[in-house]
Order: structure tokens, then C-alpha cells, then sequence
């Protein structure tokens, strides 16, 4: 492996003009093909095989008049006043007015007034689902009864449900990124390089996703979800390599030889790092929910990208930019020993060369002295301490996750002051939080004779389940053989009251004899996707972590190094749980990321959690062991390669923690609950496994274990192919290079 990137990043790193303009030419031929054939996102959540999809169906087929989304407009009088139908009656005719509209229902034909007669709800059904429903539709529903006097208006229900906006957060979390890799590099060129060759690739795959738009059904979130994968990892690997390389160049190598030395080493570990985080979201298909295999096969992607530009784009533009990736006092030293070199090669006299070593070598002797060494020295020190205290700390943060609920997020949880959160707080008010969980019961049968007679019995088994407030008169389709019951619980859509209740209406629906009764609605098919994620994870927490282990045994030959990488993002991803649902949950200190409701998480940020936490853990994992590993496998005593690991790649390592951490953070500035969670649980996420885990806990771990951390049984050392992620084929070439200049020098 390292020998084929070592020939890889030479041939860049040569053909530098040619590989710049191919990914100029990738980018401009993507964008094209994005503005020509890209297509509409969707918030549409399907759940194949579950009972409230398979009703959903059902009605589409049989009741297609009534599965389309459906909006409400509440109307509310002022306090100690009631409405009355002339007053309602004009907003009503302006809603059945709307385009995209079929109608709207009076509610006092309907009896949706509340009992003070103060609150009514105008249900204003569409032809279409909520992800064909057009922008302009949906501004013209929002206006309706805007200009009834003396009354409050607010527009809610399905139709409103907001698209994913990315705005400015995301270029603070880049303005970020390009602050902490001055600081890092201390050279903007080499800054703004890492960041350009970042962005390139980020681009690429963005407008590759968007291409394929058009034809694959993409959901608002797999674009964010991509977006805000691919700038992290495209950084953080491009940042990696460049460190080498400026390592390798202050060491006097000349820029192509330390090219070619940094993409087979470092490079190595980039690609390993990309197969964990790549394995982790692909194997997000496994769970079978649609959306969120798009989700993490849109997220593979760009980090396929990313892997790419940094292995092939980063070296081409190295070659650009030459030493100038070094600081301005750097940059001398190293002029100097390639002078000496070529002068030592020219008359004879290698003495000046080694002069000139020395002196450039002090800035290494220097390097040794910083915070990174002296760092794994301590760690090394205090390593059972250390231990004690990392993980019954990470155990106390993870106790919350044992109280976590999930759900899909609703209205109540959208931000204050936007139309659909007053429309939710207003309908509680007035007519209780059931009514903006209303759940549908489809009663099908072959004959209208039998549907109408199991109609009436499901309606009498529905109203006689605890949580059920109450059920409206059926609705029949055309031909008699298909009805609908609404069916108001007395709890919100989220609450555990309500949960249940489904459960329960479920139960007594199949004593229903003679007709089908399903119970679907987006409050049960909220339930259907928390049961069937919760399900899936320990399949897929079972294959990811298992292919990544065996991945990592591969890369390390070693049992115990995967081993502790698995265990340590166990005690990661617990704290991570702990801490979200402190805040989003149980409203801890909530108000500091724009919370003031706190509810369930989203269901499927578990899943999704864990898949992109373990895939970006495995990157500080493979950056960290991969230079003990390295150093080990050169005669560095083991303990002493530890230590010699973390100095190199300690600053590297915190650049890279502080870049994602900036990155997911800045997402936590939407208002979008779901973006903002997975936002915020990836920064914690990320801060904790690198600067606890993998900073402290790893290095203690090998510390304590020696050289028995590489222990590899025969059985496997033979079976094992020896990939050489540490470069070790690498020294061989180099060193005859050195004879061949020490002969001309004799």
C-alpha cells in the first residue's frame, strides 16, 4: 500500500499541471450536469414494511382523494368573544380557493370548534403529498385569512413542514477551519491550500449529489449530512498529509521524495480512515429505511471524494507550492541543507551537509520539546490514574442515555415565532395537544356492506382505548370498500401516553373480523420508525464495528489495538448519548443551543450517530497508532513510540478535532431540530473521543500494555496480508539513494 501511494503522490506531485486541470475539469463537467439534471429534495419518510406505510399505500390506491397532505388553519377569537360561521365562513371560501387546494372543510359542519367556542380548525386537504406541494402553494396557503379583522390566524399541519436551509453556518465553520490551520501551519499558503484542496472536493461531490437528484429521490437532509461530512474529513485528511510532508521537508528531503513519502505514509493512513468512516455509512443500508440509506450513501460519497483529492489534487498542489507550506524562519533552514547537499555531492566535502543538518535539525530537537511530547510523557506517567478517572468520568456523562426517548420531531419543537409552532401552541390551547397528533385508522373490506359494519366496530374498540380522546365519523371512498376514522389521542404526538395508545389500537384492531384495520397518520408513523431503528442497531452496530475491527486488524496486525479502538468509542458514543439527551431532552442548559422545548430525540440519530461517530473516531485512531506503529516497526522501543506518536501527531490531531468540531457546530446555529441535534451530538461527540479517548485513554492503554499491544497470534500472521500502512518498504529506495550519494562523495 504505501509503495503504490508513495509512486502515486510522485506522479502528482510531477504531472502536477495536468492533475489540477483533470479536477478543475471533474468540477466544472459536475456543476454542469447539478444545473442541468439535478431535481427536488424531499421530506418524505417511507418505512417499507411497516403497518402505518402499508396503510399509506392502501389509501393512495384505494382513497386517492384523501392522500394528499393535508393543511389546518386555526382561527382563534379574542378572549371572552366566540366565533360564529359568518365570521369563520370568508376564510373558509378563501382556503377552498387556494391552488393545489381540494377543498376546505367548514368546522362547524365538521364540529372542530372548541368548547368555548372560542378556537376552530379549518382542514384544508391538497391534491398532492407534501413533497409536491410547490413553494408557491404553500406561500399562498400561509396568506389565507390574513385579512380577517379581529382575529387570530395561524397556518399549521403537514403542508407546512419546512425544507432544510443551509445558510451562513456553514462558512463559519470554514472561517473557523481556516483560523485554526493558520495557527497549526504558520503559513497562510499552506492554510489556504488545505482549505481550496477541501472545498474542490466537497464541491464535487455536492454537485454530483445533486446531479443525480433527478433520478434518485434525495431528502433534504442528505445534502447537509454530505455537505457537512465531506468539508470536515476533506480538511482534516488534506491537513494530515500536509503535515507530513512539511516534516519530511524540514528533514531535508526535496519536495517530490517528501511528496512521494508523505502520500505513502500518512496517505496510507487517509485511506483507512476513509474505509472506516465509508464502511460505517454504508452500512446504514442495512437498517432498510429509504431515506436513511440515501442519507449515508450521499455522506460515502463525498468522503470517497475527499479520500481522492487528498491522495491525488493535494500532492499536484504541494508541487505549486513548494516550501512555501513552511514557515518564513523554516524555510531558510531547509534552503540550507539542500544547498549543502548539492555542494556535498559537487566537490567532495559531505561535512558541510551535516553542518547544515544540524543546524536544520534543531528545530526537530525543538519540536521534541513541545506540548505533544511532553504531553504523552505525562499520560505515560500517570497512565492508571488517567484510566481510572477517563472512564468512570465518560460513565457518569453517559447515565442520562438511559432515560432517552425517541421520536420524529413535530411542530411543537419547530422554532418560536415561525407559523407552524403557533399553529401547534394555539390548536394545544384551545383544544388539547392530542389534536395535533391525530392518528387514521383505514378500515378496508371486498364489500361496502362489510366495510360499514367493521367500520362501526373498530370505531366503538378505538373510543374504548385509554388515550383516546375521541373518533370522528367515518369517511367512505366512492365505492364503499375503503374508510377512514380519525382518531384524536388525549396526549401530544410525542408524549409515551400516546405510544402507547397506538399500541393499544393496534391490539384491539385485529379482533375486527371480516376487514383490514390499519393505523397510520404522522404520529404512528413516527412510532413505526423509532421500533424499527431500534430493532436494526444491533445488526448494523454489530457489522460496522465488526468490519472495522477486522479492518484495523488488517491495517495494525494487532488483536488488542482494534480491540481498545472499539472499546474506547463504546465509552465515546455512551457520553455522547448522556450528554444530547441532558440538553435536548431533559432541557439542561437547552436555551445555549436555541431549545426552549425540549422533547424525544429524533429517532434516527442514534443510528446515525454511531455510524459517522465510529467511522471519524477510526480516523483519530488510525492518525494517532498509525505513527506508534510506524516508529514500533522502525526499533523505537514500544513505550518510547507511544510517547514519539502522540508528540508528532498530537497538534495534527487537535487541528483536526478542532476543524470538525467547528464544522458540525456551525449547524447547530439552524433552526431545523433535526440538523441542529445531529449538529451538536457529532461536535460533542467528536471533542470527546479526541481529546479524552484518543488523546488520553488510547496513549494510557499503550503505555500499560507495551509491546504486547502488537501482539498478533502466528495463526493470523500468516494469514494476514501485511498492507505496510507504516511505510517500511518505503526505507529501503532511500537508503540505496544515500549510498549512491555517499560513493560520488569518496
Amino acid at each position: 500500500m504505501a509503495s503504490l501511494l508513495y509512486r502515486l503522490g510522485r506522479f502528482s506531485f510531477r504531472r502536477r499541471g495536468r492533475i489540477a486541470a483533470g479536477w478543475l475539469l471533474l468540477l466544472a463537467l459536475l456543476g454542469a450536469a447539478a444545473a442541468a439534471f439535478s431535481g427536488p429534495t424531499t421530506d418524505k419518510f417511507t418505512m417499507p414494511g411497516t403497518e402505518s406505510q402499508r396503510a399509506l399505500t392502501a389509501l393512495k390506491e384505494e382513497f386517492p382523494q384523501a392522500s394528499g397532505t393535508t393543511g389546518t388553519i386555526v382561527i382563534a377569537a379574542p378572549k371572552g368573544e366566540k366565533l360564529t360561521p359568518a365570521r369563520v365562513a370568508p376564510i373558509v371560501r378563501e382556503a377552498a380557493a387556494l391552488p393545489g387546494v381540494v377543498g376546505a372543510v367548514d368546522p362547524f359542519q365538521a364540529k372542530a370548534v372548541s368548547p368555548d367556542g372560542r378556537y376552530a380548525l379549518v382542514q384544508v386537504p391538497f391534491a398532492k403529498g407534501v413533497e409536491d406541494v410547490t413553494d408557491d402553494e404553500r406561500a399562498a396557503f400561509e396568506k389565507a385569512g390574513d385579512s380577517a379583522e379581529g382575529l387570530t390566524v395561524e397556518h399549521g399541519g403537514e403542508v407546512m413542514t419546512a425544507k432544510v436551509e443551509v445558510g451562513s453556518t456553514e462558512a463559519l465553520g470554514v472561517a473557523v477551519a481556516a483560523v485554526v490551520l493558520v495557527i497549526t501551519f504558520g503559513s497562510l499558503v499552506a492554510a489556504g491550500m488545505t482549505l481550496l484542496n477541501a472545498l474542490i472536493g466537497v464541491g464535487a461531490g455536492m454537485a454530483g449529489l445533486f446531479a443525480l437528484s433527478g433520478t434518485v429521490e434525495l431528502t433534504s437532509t442528505a445534502p447537509v449530512l454530505a455537505l457537512m461530512l465531506g468539508l470536515a474529513v476533506g480538511i482534516d485528511y488534506s491537513l494530515f498529509i500536509t503535515s507530513r510532508y512539511r516534516q519530511y521537508l524540514a528533514e531535508g528531503l526535496d519536495g517530490e521524495e517528501a511528496v512521494g513519502r508523505a502520500t505513502g505514509t500518512a496517505g496510507s493512513a487517509v485511506v483507512f480512515a476513509g474505509a472506516t468512516v465509508v464502511i460505517a455509512l454504508v452500512g446504514l443500508s442495512v437498517v432498510g429505511i429509504p431515506f436513511l440509506s440515501v442519507m449515508g450513501l450521499a455522506a460515502a460519497g463525498t468522503v470517497v471524494l475527499a479520500v481522492l483529492v487528498a491522495l491525488t489534487l493535494l500532492p499536484a498542489a504541494l508541487g505549486f507550492a513548494g516550501r512555501r507550506v513552511l514557515p518564513r524562519a523554516q524555510r531558510k533552514s531547509v534552503a540550507a541543507v539542500a544547498a549543502a547537499d548539492a555542494d556535498a555531492t559537487a566537490v567532495t566535502d559531505a561535512t558541510a551537509a551535516t553542518d547544515a543538518r544540524a543546524d536544520a535539525g534543531a528545530d526537530t530537537e525543538k519540536a521534541k520539546e513541545a506540548f505533544g511530547f511532553r504531553w504523552g510523557r505525562l499520560v505515560a506517567k500517570l497512565r492508571i490514574p488517567l484510566l481510572i478517572v477517563g472512564i468512570v468520568g465518560l460513565g457518569a456523562l453517559a447515565l442520562p442515555a438511559q432515560d432517552m426517548r425517541l421520536a420524529l420531531p413535530d411542530a411543537g419543537t419547530a422554532a418560536v415565532g415561525s407559523s407552524a409552532r403557533k399553529a401547534y401552541d394555539l390548536t394545544s390551547e384551545g383544544f388539547g395537544p392530542g389534536f395535533n397528533g391525530r392518528l387514521l385508522a383505514v378500515v378496508s373490506a371486498d364489500d361496502p356492506a362489510r366495510t360499514k359494519a367493521a367500520t362501526a366496530e373498530a370505531a366503538k374498540l378505538i373510543q374504548g382505548t385509554d388515550g383516546v380522546l375521541a373518533v370522528a365519523p367515518p369517511q367512505f371512498n366512492k365505492q364503499g370498500t375503503t374508510a377512514l376514522l380519525a382518531v384524536i389521542p388525549k396526549a401530544g404526538p410525542t408524549a409515551e401516553a400516546t405510544e402507547q395508545a397506538v399500541h393499544d389500537i393496534r391490539a384491539k384492531a385485529d379482533r375486527v373480523s371480516g376487514a383490514d384495520v390499519a393505523l397510520t397518520g404522522a404520529t404512528a408513523l413516527g412510532i413505526d420508525v423509532s421500533e424499527k431503528l431500534a430493532d436494526a442497531m444491533p445488526v448494523y452496530l454489530g457489522l460496522v464495528v465488526g468490519l472495522s475491527v477486522l479492518l484495523l486488524m488488517l491495517v495494525f496486525r494487532s488483536v488488542l489495538v482494534p480491540l481498545k479502538a472499539a472499546l474506547g468509542f463504546l465509552l465515546t458514543v455512551g457520553a455522547t448519548f448522556g450528554i444530547t439527551v441532558g440538553l435536548f431532552q431533559q432541557g439542561h442548559l437547552a436555551h445555549l443551543v436555541g431549545i426552549d422545548t425540549p422533547g424525544p430525540l429524533v429517532s434516527f440519530l442514534p443510528i446515525l450517530l454511531i455510524g459517522i461517530l465510529f467511522g471519524l473516531a477510526m480516523d483519530y485512531e488510525v492518525f494517532l497508532v498509525s505513527r506508534m506503529r510506524e516508529d514500533f516497526v522502525h526499533g523505537m522501543p514500544a513505550r518510547r513510540a507511544v510517547v514519539n506518536g502522540v508528540g508528532h501527531n498530537a497538534r495534527v490531531v487537535t487541528a483536526a478535532a478542532l476543524i470538525m468540531t467547528a464544522v458540525f457546530g456551525g449547524f447547530v446555529l439552524l433552526d431545523d431540530p433535526i440538523i441542529k441535534s445531529i449538529g451538536f451530538a457529532l461536535a460533542v461527540g467528536v471533542v470527546i473521543d479526541a481529546f479524552v479517548v484518543r488523546m488520553t485513554l488510547v496513549p494510557a492503554v499503550m503505555s500499560l500494555l507495551g509491546r504486547a499491544a502488537w501482539w498478533l497470534p502466528r495463526p493470523l500472521q500468516r494469514a494476514l496480508p501485511d498492507l505496510d500502512i507504516e511505510g517500511a518498504s518505503l526505507d529501503e529506495p532511500a537508503d540505496t539513494g544515500r549510498r549512491e550519494r555517499e560513493s560520488l562523495t569518496v
